[in-house]
């Protein structure tokens, strides 16, 4: 069976992405730094009958994320579909005026160095396997920054700006590469289904032959 890895697997969105994926045959690969809580989150997937194992890693450390990745394909099966999505700490969401250069380069390390060492990690496989996904979660200020909200205004436009590189540099190749922007929090967007009709845009988005960037509802609309 193919395997999806989501980094940054929590109970609600990773939870509604793993059922979604696991729907379309694939087993689950769970990313987050708490073990307790990813065996947690792949025993109650398992009792749906959903093939679901945990690696703990904190994707500020490569050398641990892509190790964890390793464990789970050798695990699981090649990773043929990557979802990037972990949570920011709240310190990267502090006013540009106490921004430091020390919170500016571990919120880099959180979003746009993690996605690298992630990609490193899987793409080979994926190439090997003739096809996959890699698929970048990222809230509004991915797009538009804004003061209060420093160090994912900083770091996000990193990570967006690679993914948008390997959309470009993989688009003759059967690996797409896609980014899902949702600016603000999923209960209070109202979207349809809500965090189920989050996770089908999703299968849809990197399913497609669509453009690099798709934005959940438009920004305007959205609080981050």
């Amino acid at each position: 069976m193919p395997t999806m890895a989501i980094v940054g697997a929590g109970p609600n969105l990773g939870g509604a992405v793993a059922r979604r994926f696991a729907r379309e045959g694939f087993d689950i690969a769970l990313i987050s730094r708490d073990q307790s809580k990813l065996d947690a989150l792949a025993a109650e997937l398992g009792e749906e009958g959903i093939t679901a194992r945990g690696f703990a890693a904190d994707v500020r450390d490569g050398g641990a994320l892509e190790d964890a990745l390793a464990a789970a394909s050798a695990a699981l099966g090649p990773i043929t579909a990557l979802q990037y999505s972990p949570l920011p700490s709240r310190d990267y969401l502090k006013p540009v005026l106490d921004l430091t250069p020390e919170l500016a380069l571990e919120s880099l390390r959180f979003s746009a160095l993690g996605l690298i060492h992630a990609v490193r990690a899987v793409l080979p496989g994926m190439r090997e396997a003739g096809g996959g996904s890699i698929i970048l979660i990222n809230g509004g200020t991915s797009v538009k920054a804004r003061h209060g909200f420093a160090g994912t205004s900083v770091a996000f436009p990193a990570e967006s700006a690679y993914g948008e590189m390997l959309y470009d540099a993989l688009a003759d190749e059967p690996i797409r590469v896609c980014q899902m922007v949702i600016p603000g929090s999923i209960p209070k967007l109202q979207v349809e289904n809500g965090i189920d009709g989050v996770a089908d845009r999703i299968w849809t988005l990197q399913a497609s032959d669509g453009e690099f960037r798709e934005m959940l509802i438009p920004l305007e609309d959205g609080r981050e």
